[in-house]
């Protein structure tokens, strides 16, 4: 069986965060810290990155070929893309098994995605 790349994109909610005990969010870095540690020595990680605050980030649209650039994200929504694993594994259960693994799940939600190649093919 050929491993496939999925991304397991975590979301955070401010308010679920500013609601966690300082014990609580030091259990998040643990669990992330501890399942980082698994899927690096299993082979399976290929990388992980926590994401700037989305008040950092800047949209960027084309129209016209006219460039606009906007501060902090494009949509309105109290979920915010807070950072990401990318891992190889062979089916998307072993990958869905992972994201539930992930402390951010029993929070907010993790989202499992296949990556593609350049010919739209799962990776």
């Amino acid at each position: 069986m050929v491993p496939v790349k999925y991304v397991l994109l975590i979301y955070s909610n401010p308010e679920s965060w500013a609601s966690l005990s300082a014990e609580q969010r030091d259990g998040l870095s643990r669990a992330h810290d501890e399942l980082t540690r698994e899927l690096s020595e299993q082979g399976l990680l290929v990388s992980a990155a926590g994401l700037a605050d989305p008040i950092t980030s800047r949209t960027v649209s084309v129209r016209d070929d006219t460039t606009t650039t906007t501060d902090g994200p494009y949509a309105e929504a109290k979920e915010h893309l807070a950072g990401f694993y990318l891992v190889e594994c062979d089916d998307i259960d072993q990958a869905i098994g992972y994201a539930a693994r992930m402390p951010d799940a029993k929070y907010v939600a993790v989202e499992v995605r296949p990556v593609m190649d350049a010919s739209g093919l799962e990776m």
